[in-house]
């Protein structure tokens, strides 16, 4: 008896499990849905209000966007793909390496640069702009893809978290058994070590792509020119027009573009959060 009352308990759980898990993904692809839904419509239709049903502006709103001299759009994917990329491998790179190096060795400073580290972690971006911005004036960056690329390069919440996931899944007699075998340090952490770290790589770099990819404060300040602006100051643009000029339909034709590679991204690297989770389950 008390095997079946903990079975039905089990189904029960079970059942309430998936329920929620099933509303939970409504809420978020609804979202989507409604976006994709929106960027089949007119302007006209938008304003007349909600609508589930798909409209027959698809066609139309996507040559709005491809066609509008005012808003290279393709130019803006290409400049929003080479930062996001750039900046993903950088952080992700160079973040571990960092991770590594206080992780692996043992030196008089290694806490107070650790605690370094952390401290530059509390300061907002928005306090160093203007220092930053008349940096890179002083070095002849601005109006440049470089400066929102370079500075990635040191990232102290990826540095955390690649730190932490060494700490749990990086053992260090394993470092010190690559060294007696005679294996460099670079050649230990490329061949040993990167292939352990994938599962934390692939978590920062979705959020790095996808934080560079929808910046929107240090492009604004840094670039002017209109064929090396990145896609949330065309959206912005779009969204800032006149009245007469206003059209909704092609505002969320851009948005619905503009999410398309995060999407691409996220497909392609979330195998490897997978599979690090799958090998630490068969750690434990």
């Amino acid at each position: 008896m008390s095997e079946k009352k903990s079975g039905k308990k089990v189904s029960v759980r079970s059942i309430i499990a998936h329920v929620v898990l099933i509303f939970l993904s409504f809420l978020c692809l609804f979202f989507f849905y409604i976006l994709i839904i929106n960027a089949t419509r007119s302007h006209a239709q938008l304003q007349l209000g909600f609508s589930a049903l798909p409209g027959s502006s698809l066609m139309t709103n996507l040559n709005n966007v491809l066609n509008d001299p005012a808003i290279p759009i393709v130019k803006g994917i290409l400049n929003s793909l080479i930062v996001s990329g750039c900046c993903a491998a950088i952080v992700t790179y160079f973040s571990a390496l960092t991770a590594y190096g206080i992780y692996a060795y043992d030196f008089r400073l290694k806490k107070l640069a650790f605690t370094f580290i952390m401290a530059i972690l509390v300061m907002p971006t928005q306090v160093t702009a203007l220092g930053f911005l008349r940096l890179i004036t002083n070095m002849h960056m601005d109006d440049s893809l470089l400066p929102l690329i370079l500075p990635s390069i040191a990232s102290p919440a990826t540095f955390y978290f690649m730190h932490s996931y060494m700490q749990s899944s990086l053992p260090k007699d394993l470092v010190e058994a690559a060294r007696i075998d005679g294996s460099g340090e670079y050649g230990t952490f490329n061949h040993i070590v990167i292939p352990i770290m994938k599962p934390a790589i692939a978590v920062q770099a979705i959020f790095t792509f996808v934080g560079s990819w929808n910046n929107y404060f240090i492009p604004a300040l840094v670039i002017t020119s209109k064929n090396k602006q990145t896609l949330p100051i065309m959206i912005a643009t779009l969204r800032g027009a006149d009245y007469m000029n206003f059209d909704m339909g092609k505002i969320y034709m851009m948005i619905t573009i503009a999410i398309v590679p995060i999407i691409i991204i996220y497909l392609c690297l979330s195998k490897f959060i997978v599979e690090g989770v799958a090998l630490g389950g068969v750690k434990e």
